[in-house]
């Protein structure tokens, strides 16, 4: 019986919600819809072509590290030295990695919180209700990109 009584609670709260926000899908308020090319605006960003570069720039050094690594372990002619050498070159290598990995996505996550808070400060300026991403949209919206593009610059 107990099981009954919260069986049709719990129903009949999911259908006055259900219902409820129907009517408010329904209602007569627009809203106000923009779309942004977010691949283009990332692009675009000078913070992620300088990311892209610094990037570049540390996998080359890892690069030149590895080529280094493999002519002092390739001139090594004892055994236990050579195994030894690997083995620091691989912690070196390893921690490297890393440190660049750790780098590069922290640094990422702040270029994607800046793109994010120049995507909602446009929107607002602008009055939208919702922005969406322009793949995501078949036709409609204001495209709002060159104005996301010119802030994040």
């Amino acid at each position: 019986m107990n099981k009954k009584i919260k069986f049709l609670v719990v129903g009949l709260s999911t259908f006055v919600i259900g219902l409820a926000l129907g009517n408010f899908a329904m209602s007569d308020v627009p809203s106000k819809i923009a779309v942004v090319d977010v691949t283009s605006v990332v692009g675009a960003s000078s913070q992620v072509k300088a990311l892209k570069k610094d990037h570049e720039a540390k996998t080359k050094e890892i690069v030149a590290f590895i080529e280094k690594a493999r002519k002092d372990v390739a001139a090594t002619t004892d055994v236990k030295k050579k195994q030894a050498l690997e083995e620091k070159y691989n912690k070196e290598l390893a921690a490297k990695k890393a440190a660049m990995d750790k780098n590069y996505a922290t640094k990422l996550s702040a270029i994607d919180d800046s793109i994010s808070k120049q995507i909602e400060a446009q929107a607002k300026a602008g009055g939208y209700d919702i922005v969406l991403a322009k793949g995501a949209v078949l036709y409609g919206g204001s495209d709002i990109t060159e104005a996301v593009k010119k802030a994040v610059k």
